[in-house]
C-alpha cells in the first residue's frame, strides 16, 4: 500500500514507518520537525516537510491509507498554553480528514492517548468501554478527535482506527526517544546512568501501592508499532474502532528504577519527593480488545524495554562524542 505518515519524523511514527516499510509498504513521511528529527525519518521512506494542516498538498488518489502521529504532547504545556493544541491536535486533524475526502483516501490509522480517560476511579485495568473524562486540553483534544473520527466514518465512509497508548518505551532499529524537554520516566532514569544528569526524581511515596509509588503500563514502542501495522489491515469502511495498547500489567516506579539499576549497573540515585497534582495511583491498559480483534500480543517485557533503551542512549552517546 501507498501510505502517509504524518508526524513520522517522531518516536513513534518513525519506528512505525519503519516496520511498514519493512512490510513491503511506500511510505511518505509529513513532519513539520519541530519535535521530531529529519535523521529518524527510514531509510526508503519519501520526507516532506510540512505540518498537518499542509495535508492536502501531499496526498492525491494514489494513497490508500494514513497513519497519523503529527500533533504535540505535553500534558503540563496544554494547560498553560492550549491554543496551540487546539489547532494542531484538533484543527490539523480536521484539515487532514478534510484533504483525505478531497483525494478519496478513506482509511486511517489515530495515534490517540490514555489521557482520553482521565483520572480513573478505581484501579482497575482501563478499557475501552469506560467513561472518558480528560483532565487537560491534551487529552481533550485526542478525545474530540475520537468523536471527529466516528461522525466521519458514518457521514463519509472513513474506515478508522484510535489507538489509545498508554507508556511506551525502548528502542527499535536505531530509532529512540529524543523529546526537549523529556518527561517520560525511562529515558530519564537513562540521563542519570549515563551521567547526563545527577539524580533521579521519584514523585510520590505514599500511593496505595506495593511500595508507596505510582504503577503505570510500559510498552515496547516495536509491540506498540506492530499493533498499527495490524491496525491498518483491521480498518473497515464506515467504522471507528477503538483499541487501548498496553501490557495488562503494571510497574511501580520503584520497579522501574531496579530495572534501570539492573540493565545497566549504575546506582542511578534517587530522591524521593511529594505526588504530583493529578497523578493517579494506577494506570493500567486493560488490553483484551486488541488482543482479540487485532490478533496482537506484546512480547517484550520491562528489562527488555530498558535495555532497548540503553542501546539506544549510548549509541546516540557515541555518535555526538565522535569527531
Amino acid at each position: 500500500m501507498k501510505l502517509l505518515v504524518t508526524g513520522g519524523a517522531g518516536y513513534v511514527g518513525s519506528v512505525v514507518s519503519a516496520l511498514l516499510l519493512e512490510a513491503g509498504h511506500e511510505v511518505t513521511v509529513l513532519d513539520v520537525l519541530s519535535a521530531g528529527h529529519r535523521d529518524a525519518v527510514p531509510s526508503g521512506a519519501a520526507f516532506v516537510e510540512g505540518g498537518v494542516h499542509d495535508a492536502a498538498r501531499v496526498l492525491d488518489p494514489s494513497f490508500d491509507a494514513v497513519l497519523h502521529f503529527a500533533g504535540k504532547s505535553l500534558v503540563g504545556e496544554s494547560v498553560q498554553d492550549p491554543g496551540p493544541y487546539w489547532h494542531t491536535n484538533v484543527g490539523g486533524t480536521l484539515a487532514l480528514l478534510e484533504a483525505m475526502r478531497e483525494h478519496g483516501v478513506d482509511r486511517l490509522v489515530f495515534s490517540s492517548t490514555a489521557a482520553t480517560y482521565g483520572d480513573p476511579p478505581t484501579d482497575a485495568p482501563l478499557r475501552e468501554s469506560d467513561p472518558t473524562s480528560p483532565t487537560n486540553p491534551y487529552g481533550a483534544g485526542k478525545l474530540a478527535v475520537d468523536h471527529m473520527l466516528t461522525g466521519w466514518a458514518g457521514a463519509h465512509g472513513l474506515g478508522a482506527v484510535s489507538l489509545r497508548y498508554f507508556n511506551v518505551a525502548g528502542a527499535h532499529a536505531g530509532l529512540g526517544e529524543r523529546h526537549d524537554p523529556e518527561t517520560h520516566l525511562i529515558p530519564n532514569l537513562l540521563k542519570v546512568a549515563a551521567g547526563q544528569s545527577s539524580h533521579a526524581s521519584v514523585h510520590g511515596t505514599d500511593h496505595p501501592t506495593c511500595d508507596g509509588t505510582a504503577v503505570r503500563d510500559y510498552l515496547h514502542v516495536r509491540d506498540l508499532a506492530e499493533a498499527h501495522v495490524r491496525a491498518l489491515e483491521r480498518t473497515e469502511p464506515g467504522t471507528h474502532r477503538i483499541y487501548n495498547l498496553g501490557s495488562g500489567g503494571g510497574s511501580t516506579v520503584r520497579q522501574v528504577l531496579a530495572a534501570v539499576r539492573r540493565v545497566t549497573g549504575h546506582p542511578v540515585p534517587a530522591v524521593d519527593g511529594p505526588r504530583r497534582a493529578g497523578d493517579p495511583s494506577v494506570l493500567v491498559a486493560a488490553n483484551d480488545r486488541a488482543r482479540e480483534e487485532l490478533h496482537w500480543q506484546p512480547s517484550r517485557d520491562l528489562d527488555t524495554i530498558v535495555a532497548d533503551a540503553w542501546a539506544f542512549v549510548r549509541g546516540r552517546s557515541g555518535k555526538q562524542a565522535a569527531p
